[in-house]
């Protein structure tokens, strides 16, 4: 059977180039036909130096690959995938899993390769995505339940103040009152980020981050250090820059309350990281660029007891905390088709936020 040179294959596979998923297509010797840019950049190897030689030696375990090549020449599956580590020229391993499928001609093979990492990071944000969105339904619904029989408590309240005589009563229906206050608020901000218009408009992030800069600094003003780390190649993208600023302060405010310790001993330190990354692919999407705002602090970390369900509503790791801030900042994010993710150890946590960018 006659194959094509790998020039003319190149040509026929190029919008492989597009994708960041690591992908080659070989034939049922064995020899690669064409690798797109990702499976170059991951194994620190030219394409021109891989098309002809033997893909099964990109693995510590080539025979495996070989197995898999015989089973699709006999037809045993249209489909396989199995794990196996990738050998790149630093000599590092990289574990994947790899999708060995039939090509759309007779004798090709396509090779699908995703680090392990990266596969548990999708699935993790898939649980983040679908739990966000459950959250949002529900707060928003409880808080209309919640929002409808305060207004009648509220009045009620009013109206016995009025009649009764004993001042120990009043002060009692003074509570109740204030409570149902209390509660509105809290109802108000449950609600906020369905109520507010979206204002679409051109954002610097560093702009956002030097607004949050000063508002955290003139409540902490001397025990207090928050460094910036910018990249100034960031472009401005489409947004909504007041509720950037207010996701932006959630998260800044948080490590600032938890920075308490630290605080008193005047090492308290919050680092503001700005970078691109490219290629990337959260929230079931690829982008080719994408904006990172990391906020790192050098706090205690995220107690082991609520990391899985920091960005759930009411729940707070600070003695007195709502719960909201961060559940708020992640809806904002989300509302920009981004991301926020947390990776915390004692004296390290880093907040990242995730914006794609045109």
């Amino acid at each position: 059977m006659a194959f094509g040179k790998p020039a003319a294959a190149g040509k026929r596979f190029q919008t492989f180039d597009l994708l960041s998923t690591l992908i080659a297509v070989i034939r049922m010797d064995g020899a690669v036909l064409f690798a797109n840019a990702a499976l170059e950049d991951a194994l620190g190897t030219s394409r021109r130096t891989l098309e002809g030689s033997q893909f099964g030696t990109c693995f510590q375990e080539p025979n495996v690959l070989r197995t898999a090549i015989d089973g699709a020449r006999s037809n045993d599956f249209a489909t396989l995938r199995y794990e196996a580590l990738l050998r790149r020229v630093s000599h590092e391993m990289m574990p994947v899993q790899v999708t060995l499928a039939q090509g759309d001609k007779p004798g090709e093979l396509i090779i699908e390769l995703i680090p392990i990492e990266q596969q548990v990071r999708q699935d993790r944000e898939e649980r983040l995505l679908d739990q966000a969105q459950a959250n949002k339904e529900l707060i928003r619904n409880l808080a209309h339940e919640i929002k409808n029989p305060l207004g009648g408590i509220r009045g009620a309240a009013q109206l016995l103040q009025m009649e009764v005589e004993s001042r120990d009563l009043v002060e009692y229906t003074q509570v109740i009152i204030h409570e149902a206050d209390r509660l509105q608020t809290l109802v108000d901000r449950l609600l906020a980020p369905h109520r507010r218009p979206h204002v679409v408009g051109d954002v610097n992030i560093h702009e956002v981050c030097e607004r949050v800069r000063s508002v955290i600094l003139a409540e902490f003003p001397r025990d207090l250090d928050i460094e910036r780390d910018f990249d100034p190649s960031l472009p401005e993208f489409r947004g909504d820059r007041e509720q950037l600023i207010q996701a932006t302060l959630n998260i800044v405010h948080n490590a600032a309350q938890a920075l308490a310790e630290r605080r008193a001993a005047g090492d308290a330190r919050i680092t503001l990281k700005t970078r691109v990354a490219r290629q990337v692919i959260f929230n079931k999407q690829w982008y080719r660029l994408a904006l990172e705002l990391h906020v790192i602090d050098n706090g205690p970390g995220v107690p082991d007891a609520i990391k899985d369900r920091i960005f759930y509503p009411l729940v707070s790791g600070r003695e007195g905390g709502t719960g909201l801030g961060l559940t708020l900042a992640q809806t904002f994010v989300q509302q920009h088709h981004g991301l926020i993710e947390c990776d915390s150890v004692p004296g390290r946590t880093d907040f990242k936020i995730l914006i794609p960018l045109p």
